[in-house]
């Protein structure tokens, strides 16, 4: 995977974007849930949704982290002005599927309230500064999805 890739374009393009997410698919399950390039080092998972609109299947390769015990996703879209597609998917349909290393299983998923997002947010930032820069590109809370075995 390379470590040259355009955010911007990846938020405004969404053929650039899904030829970029099927290269992080193809690397994350080639290498039990590692990748490379920009995300070395990084918690991965694959995200399986149902589409909000299709009702088909969505994949999505995303970071995770856990906080205070919880595993979670963060819908920052590089900071773009609008959630990311797999935020309408989870609010539609709060169930989910996901791969982590070698490892897959049915989530229940929860969208962190206001209150608690807020609390959150900053350790998010903590651990993973490029979360507060998200953050501070765009006028809109960020959301956060805490992920739970089903």
């Amino acid at each position: 995977m390379t470590e040259d890739f355009d955010k911007d374009k990846l938020v405004n393009d969404t053929a650039a974007l899904d030829d970029f997410n099927r290269g992080v698919v193809e690397e994350f399950r080639a290498n039990g849930g590692k990748v490379g390039g920009p995300f070395e080092g990084g918690d991965l998972l694959l995200l399986h949704t149902t589409g909000a609109k299709s009702g088909q299947p969505r994949l999505s390769p995303l970071a995770f982290l856990t906080v205070d015990g919880k595993m979670l996703i963060v819908g920052s879209y590089a900071g773009a002005p609008k959630d990311p597609a797999w935020v309408h998917n989870l609010r539609a349909n709060p169930r989910a599927h996901i791969e982590v290393g070698t490892e897959a299983y049915d989530v229940a998923v929860r969208e962190l309230p206001d209150d608690e997002r807020d609390a959150t947010y900053p350790k998010i930032s903590a651990v993973a500064p490029v979360f507060a820069e998200y953050q501070s590109k765009t006028t809109r809370a960020i959301p956060l999805f805490e992920l739970s075995r089903a």
